[in-house]
């Protein structure tokens, strides 16, 4: 019996031990994380599909999308899905309106076939890219904390597998991979990252940095979940239909309480990707540093303001 390419073994690995019970799909670019990801779920799965997303933004992407989908037939995917997107009006940069566009269409898709997980193809260098970004914006620990291995429906197996082992595998396997120019192109922060910042500090401090980049992530990650159990009970305990009490919130140390004002802001309706660290600071200072400033505003016209032990909302 042939050995197993060790990348191969790698990758199929990975994926065995994200498996759900159920349908799951495989989201695919074409690209060489996702058609490993995807040859490797064919292999180790019972019951696999298959979505590839058409942004639209790039010349020959719907045939693009229609050769990954006939390829997929032909591996012996079902069902096999095309979802095409509009990122035109859509918030943020052109990346951000397209990862926006894609999650939508990929959660339809899964809610339409009755999946009960959507694979994606990011890997330990994806992951190690998205701790440099978050360091370069000033994130707090849950940028820091990177993409989760499973969030949702949305899985990640491939985030302990370097991308040099997906492409090793594809070529081992005779699969061909698409090359998106998008992830050459300089006028894409990520891209920069990968093309220059990451390989920069892999040159300066060794080909570990990858791996100890994305271990923090993990640690962090966990970190997060522990420190946002705490924050879910007090807010359990000092929230209300009147308000929120901060009599208590003035014990709490400032990792916890600002979780909580993080996630009343998010229970009074403001959009999580629109709230920043100035906006929690802003409710924050209501509860440290009172000196009967004016009210704080929040996304969505959301305007809070103390009153009588209270932070309340208020008619903007």
């Amino acid at each position: 019996m042939a050995r197993i390419p060790a990348a191969v073994a790698a990758v199929r690995q990975a994926v065995r031990r994200s498996l759900p019970d159920g349908l799951v799909l495989v989201a695919c670019s074409g690209g060489a994380d996702s058609l490993a990801l995807a040859a490797a779920a064919r292999f180790v799965g019972r019951h696999v599909g298959l979505v590839t997303v058409d942004h639209g933004l790039q010349e020959g992407s719907a045939q693009r999308a229609s050769d990954v989908a006939s390829w997929g037939r032909g591996a012996g995917f079902s069902p096999v899905e095309v979802a095409t997107v509009d990122v035109s009006g859509l918030p943020g940069g052109p990346e951000a309106a397209a990862r926006t566009a894609r999650y939508a269409a990929l959660t339809a898709v899964a809610s339409r076939v009755g999946a009960a997980a959507v694979l994606l193809g990011h890997t330990r260098d994806d992951q190690a890219e998205t701790v440099l970004l978050a360091l370069a914006r000033g994130a707090g620990p849950r940028g820091l904390a990177g993409m989760p291995a499973r969030r949702g429906i949305f899985v990640r197996p491939l985030l302990d597998v370097g991308r040099a082992d997906t492409r090793k595998a594809c070529a081992a396997l005779g699969l061909v991979p698409w090359e998106d120019p998008h992830n050459s192109d300089p006028a894409f922060a990520r891209a920069r990252v990968r093309g220059e910042a990451l390989p920069a500090l892999v040159a300066a401090l060794g080909p570990a940095v990858v791996s100890n980049l994305a271990r923090s992530a993990g640690q962090i990650a966990a970190d997060n979940a522990a420190l946002d159990e705490l924050a879910a009970a007090a807010l359990a305990r000092a929230g209300s239909a009147a308000g929120l009490d901060i009599s208590d919130l003035y014990l709490l140390s400032t990792a916890i309480r600002t979780r909580v004002l993080h996630a009343w802001a998010k229970q009074l309706g403001a959009a999580g990707g629109a709230l920043s660290h100035r906006h929690v600071a802003a409710l924050d200072a209501l509860i440290t540093d009172w000196r009967g400033q004016g009210p704080a505003s929040l996304p969505g016209g959301i305007v809070v303001t103390r009153r009588r032990g209270l932070l309340v909302r208020v008619s903007a």
